[in-house]
């Protein structure tokens, strides 16, 4: 049905695109497969008022013009319809052909691609990197890529889009099972490898930071508008960076098991071998780093400071006991 609704608003816009007179009703009715199928003029009527209120949400511009003997007539003249020219330095085209060879999932990948055609076709000076590229010969030999496996991560770009609530299934690194959240997001960021969203937490009253990886099942639309303001800006990557213990306010001693862990490693301002497949490590110490450690199980023991300590113990009861 999407498919055959898309198929009849693109042989209307053509309709009206590519007459020099307004045509009637009638007239349409009798150009479009789809309207010459309808079962009844009432059918058609609503059938072609949505189509023509789809069009006009699109960005068509369609004309309603009364004839000589009264009939109604519509067109879409080409010069309402066409687009303003294009200028942009050589810096910004770099940057959007960059843009593009960036997003790897198919939604996007689609989008992208036709945008730069159709940037190509206006003369914009992409066609040298873009064409080695399609070629198969890129000219770096570095290509940045930023993938999006998770099943939530479309419908929450959609919901950023539209500014469209939603409810999914929450699993935190603490728990054992999900817990239902009822989010507006606000945007999507990706750090370290993980994409995160950000938004306001309805049932907590508060601004949240959710790591799509942990999100559970689908992501359910919700009507209505957002009860909370959207902050001009908002501080995805500065939220997710304290939670992991990222901006510091100390240090802490741990043991490592040999041979994992290595992200701690990497941030380990100091390392010393203990021996019997243990290591100890001096690591930046800031707020959400308990719940960090957590996720490195029996592999990660906290010598000090005392408070870090209790805080993971409390923590890996919590999982415990389900």
């Amino acid at each position: 049905m999407a498919i055959a609704k898309a198929e009849r608003l693109m042989n209307l816009a053509l309709c009206l695109l590519g007459t020099r007179r307004p045509l009637t009703k009638r007239e349409l009715r009798s150009s479009i497969e789809a309207y010459i199928e309808a079962s009844s003029d009432d059918s058609f009527n609503r059938m072609f008022e949505r189509d023509k209120d789809d069009l006009r949400e699109l960005g068509l511009v369609i004309e309603t013009v009364e004839g000589i003997e009264g009939d109604i007539g519509y067109l879409a003249r080409r010069d309402s319809n066409r687009l303003p020219p294009i200028t942009l330095d050589a810096e910004e085209a770099a940057a959007l052909g960059l843009a593009a060879k960036i997003w790897q999932q198919a939604r996007l990948a689609g989008a992208a691609s036709g945008a730069l055609q159709k940037l190509r076709a206006a003369g914009m000076p992409l066609a040298a990197d873009s064409a080695d590229y399609d070629a198969g010969q890129p000219h770096s030999a570095l290509e940045p890529r930023i993938p999006a496996h998770e099943a939530a991560f479309e419908p929450l770009m959609l919901a950023c889009r539209d500014r469209r609530p939603v409810v999914f299934d929450y699993r935190k690194s603490t728990a054992a099972h999900p817990e239902q959240r009822q989010v507006e997001p606000w945007i999507l960021e990706c750090w370290r490898g993980h994409w995160y969203v950000a938004g306001w937490d309805r049932e907590r009253q508060a601004e949240r930071v959710f790591r799509l990886s942990r999100i559970t099942g689908k992501v359910r639309s919700r009507q209505g508008a957002f009860t909370a303001p959207v902050p001009d800006h908002v501080t995805v990557r500065e939220t997710v960076e304290s939670w992991a213990g990222e901006t510091a306010t100390g240090t802490a001693r741990i043991k490592l098991r040999a041979e994992h862990g290595y992200p701690l490693r990497a941030r380990a301002l100091a390392l010393r071998e203990l021996g019997d497949g243990w290591d100890e490590l001096e690591i930046p110490n800031g707020h959400g780093l308990d719940a960090w450690l957590v996720e490195f199980g029996p592999d990660v023991v906290v010598l000090e400071p005392a408070e870090l300590r209790a805080d993971v113990i409390d923590r890996l009861r919590a999982v415990a006991k389900g």
